[in-house]
């Protein structure tokens, strides 16, 4: 191993709750060894003691990071890298932020891997329709006599992004016999069709598709994007995967449409609000599930964060390229 130089100063500042999971004692020891760690804050703690920050070259995150703001970084003058156990940036970078030029670490990669298998197993279940046979099954205590459903051949399977985690489930879908579609305003075609993936219109996603998954960012080009009309196109017995953001489905035009074609299904694991109002039709229509953001990391899944974090320092102090910095110019664009 290389020798390490110098030995930076780190401070992890998040949330309690969730911190041992994204890094465990193995995470921290792996850190320890490469840096001087200080006692972990919280951002309450934190904005308490903005003092702390002194002296602090690298600062460790996750849920609940600190708003890199003014005040903040006017405690942090060493600061170098900020690297965070988490996807998104965008809560805490500030314009004052990205002008100091500091290089900032997401671990979207690290999370795209168990929303990716969640959608994968939706998307495989949609394609038999598992949802609504059953349903029906339990409607009239019978067995449907030959079952007509889609499968995993030669079906349509459509991608709302092609981000981190909507390029990850095409690469999963490559293993199979179905064509993957895509609709991604801000992808190359070529890039598309590296991925298997060929680029259509929401028109043609969502009206030919056996299955379509959401992983659109929240932005305000996208926010209601998915509409009552959207749906309404879909084929029949076809499944809607939301894994995204709940803001990015049209809720008030979507829910009337799943009410008058019990033949779809929604797969929900994010809602607008969330959770969604106790007398939400979401939790009576009987062709919605809905799952509290199991998609994305949950319990150990949650060191594979960490650990990208830890690799990524490890990079940093013997002088390597980052491998999952965010490019100032891209970091909107993250969910």
């Amino acid at each position: 191993m290389t020798e390490l130089q110098h030995r930076p100063t780190a401070l992890l500042v998040m949330e309690e709750r969730r911190r041992d999971d994204v890094y465990p004692e193995a995470v921290l020891k792996e850190i320890a060894a490469l840096a001087d760690l200080r006692e972990p804050l919280t951002r309450e703690r934190l904005a308490e003691r903005p003092e702390a920050m002194d002296g602090v070259e690298i600062l460790l995150s996750g849920w609940g990071s600190p708003v890199l703001d003014s005040v903040l970084l006017g405690h942090a003058p060493d600061l170098r890298a900020v690297l965070v156990a988490a996807g998104s940036v965008r809560p805490l970078t500030t314009p004052e932020f990205w002008a100091r030029g500091i290089p900032i670490v997401s671990a979207a990669s690290a999370n795209a891997v168990p929303v990716a298998e969640f959608t994968l197993a939706q998307v495989l279940l949609g394609l038999k329709q598992v949802h609504r046979i059953s349903r029906e099954i339990r409607e009239r205590r019978a067995y449907p006599p030959d079952p007509r459903v889609a499968g995993a051949y030669r079906s349509r399977v459509g991608l709302l992004g092609l981000g981190e985690i909507g390029a990850l489930v095409a690469s999963h879908l490559r293993g199979f016999d179905v064509e993957v579609l895509a609709s991604d305003p801000v992808v190359d075609p070529a890039a598309a069709a590296e991925l298997g993936v060929r680029l259509v219109g929401l028109d043609e996603l969502f009206a030919t598709c056996a299955v379509v998954s959401l992983h659109a960012p929240l932005l305000p080009e996208t926010e209601g994007l998915v509409n009552g009309d959207l749906v309404g196109r879909m084929g029949i017995g076809a499944t809607l995967v939301n894994t995204a953001r709940g803001a990015v489905v049209d809720e008030p035009s979507v829910i009337p449409v799943l009410g008058e074609r019990p033949d779809l299904t929604a797969i929900l694991d994010v809602t607008w609000p969330e959770p969604p109002a106790p007398d939400s039709p979401l939790y009576t229509l009987p062709n919605v599930v809905l799952t509290p953001h199991l998609a994305g990391a949950l319990g150990a899944e949650r060191a594979r964060m960490g650990e990208l974090v830890a690799r990524e320092l490890r990079r940093l102090v013997l002088g390597q390229p980052l491998e999952h910095a965010v490019a100032p110019d891209r970091a909107h664009l993250r969910a």
